[in-house]
């Protein structure tokens, strides 16, 4: 169900979306609002749900894991148990940034973060060993081209 947000409470998140570390008074100048109504505004997204956290976004090469990959998962199983195996196995390990179910061919797919081929070597071994997989296949980012945490607000 999407929030029902006016044309400031949409500006607040656009300035919030491109930088979460400004003040408060910051955000308030840069969408014509007084500080106190800025901050109302905030603190009742925050308790709505629209704005669920503010996080810092660490570069991947300075911290030891540049290479992305795509990891492509196909399972033969599809049973309650199996599924919290696997939630269970993808919140243990810290490589995956990101894990979806899919539609179409692929069953599940997974964002991971490593430090080259043989760290992910590492990890598709730990991965098969914690887990009964009918199929992985995986594809290396060669560049990324767009990376956003932004949501597109209109």
């Amino acid at each position: 169900m999407k929030a029902e947000l006016d044309d400031i409470d949409l500006k607040i998140l656009q300035v919030l979306q491109s930088d979460a570390t400004l003040s408060v008074d910051e955000i308030s100048d840069r969408v014509a609002l007084s500080r106190n109504a800025c901050w109302r505004r905030m603190r009742l997204m925050e308790e709505r749900g629209v704005i669920r956290g503010r996080v810092v976004l660490a570069d991947p090469q300075a911290l030891g894991c540049p290479l992305q990959v795509m990891v492509m998962i196909r399972s033969n199983t599809h049973a309650p148990d199996w599924l919290d195996q696997f939630h269970r196995v993808v919140d243990a390990m810290p490589e995956i940034i990101g894990a979806y179910r899919m539609t179409g061919d692929l069953d599940y797919l997974l964002r991971v973060r490593v430090a080259d081929v043989a760290g992910y070597d590492l990890f598709y071994k730990k991965l098969i060993s914690r887990m009964p997989l009918s199929d992985i296949s995986a594809s290396f980012v060669m560049e990324e081209i767009k990376e956003t945490t932004a949501l597109p607000i209109a």
